[in-house]
């Protein structure tokens, strides 16, 4: 006897003459996603394989990255099959799953930059007491928090849908987002509140927790002599621009969620290709060009291959 499953699916609206422009589109996003994975690769590859990049600031950067390649693999198999295909839909149950993961991973951003600015805090404005602080234990802490804390935040409001009331089938962006909560027949208070709670804790907070140490870490550095000074802007400025960068990148993602049906088709989706494009190539290069030792290695390793 046949098993009849009851599967609803939602409408992804966000794309602009999709039928007429799908190949163009594929290419680009295909070409998009391939430039991410190796971008990011090559840079956890080097970290990984030498010794002398074994600290917690490279570990970091490497979870950084890492963190970038589950962003776009959540997001970019889902969208490259999208385009070649007549209909542009996905099941209730695997969109859940993706505003999810999409989440998840963009509050580990935060956190990951939090831990990030708290190692150079330490190197900087303690150096003596940076072995005993900065253990290998305490680096394993850190990077299972920065994943786990924002999934358990994450998960509660999502959950809390599964069962809800939907009145539309159609989310006009190209993947599941913030924006796919106008589906639901009514926004739930305590959903508002969940959501309050996971932008204090995941969000707000760590972003105070950073202009801290930043403050701090320019402070010391002011009132030290040059080589402090120097390995404060050689270490510290990365972080920087991309914690700016992002924090950008995501108030737009807020805004959108608020304004979407004002706002014009074509430019919110030339945004929304910026959140996960520009950002997880971002990454790489800012630290594959500013990070003087990443630097090194890798050109080193370009140099190998041009040689081969």
């Amino acid at each position: 006897m046949a098993v009849r499953l009851n599967v609803t699916y939602i409408i992804l609206d966000g794309h602009v003459e999709v039928q007429r422009y799908r190949y163009l589109y594929f290419l680009i996003m295909f070409t998009a996603y391939i430039l991410i994975i190796c971008c990011n690769s090559s840079i956890v590859f080097l970290i990984v394989i030498h010794k002398n990049l074994h600290e917690p600031m490279y570990i970091f950067i490497a979870a950084l990255l890492i963190n970038s390649l589950l962003f776009s693999t959540n997001i970019y198999p889902k969208l490259l099959i999208d385009l070649l295909s007549e209909k542009q839909i996905i099941s209730f149950q695997a969109c859940l799953f993706q505003v999810f993961t999409f989440y998840s991973l963009s509050c580990s951003e935060f956190l990951l930059l939090a831990a990030m600015s708290y190692d150079r805090y330490v190197s900087i404005c303690k150096p003596l007491q940076y072995t005993t602080i900065m253990r290998k234990t305490t680096v394993r802490v850190l990077l299972v928090l920065a994943w786990v804390v924002p999934a358990c935040h994450v998960a509660v409001p999502v959950i809390q849908n599964v069962n809800t009331k939907i009145c539309s089938f159609t989310s006009k962006s190209i993947f599941c987002n913030g924006s796919t909560s106008r589906i639901f027949c009514q926004t739930l208070g305590t959903f508002s509140v969940f959501s309050l709670i996971v932008f204090t804790n995941i969000g707000l907070f760590p972003m105070l927790f950073i202009l801290f140490t930043y403050t701090k870490i320019l402070l010391v550095a002011y009132k030290s002599c040059t080589k402090v000074r120097n390995k404060a802007t050689q270490t510290c400025l990365p972080h920087l621009l991309v914690l700016i960068n992002y924090s950008f990148l995501l108030t737009y993602d807020v805004i959108m969620i608020r304004v979407e049906s004002d706002f014009p088709k074509t430019a919110q989706l030339v945004m929304t290709l910026q959140i996960i494009t520009y950002h997880p190539l971002f990454n790489p290069i800012v630290y594959g060009l500013k990070m003087k030792e990443i630097a090194k290695h890798l050109k080193r390793l370009l140099c190998q291959d041009k040689v081969k």
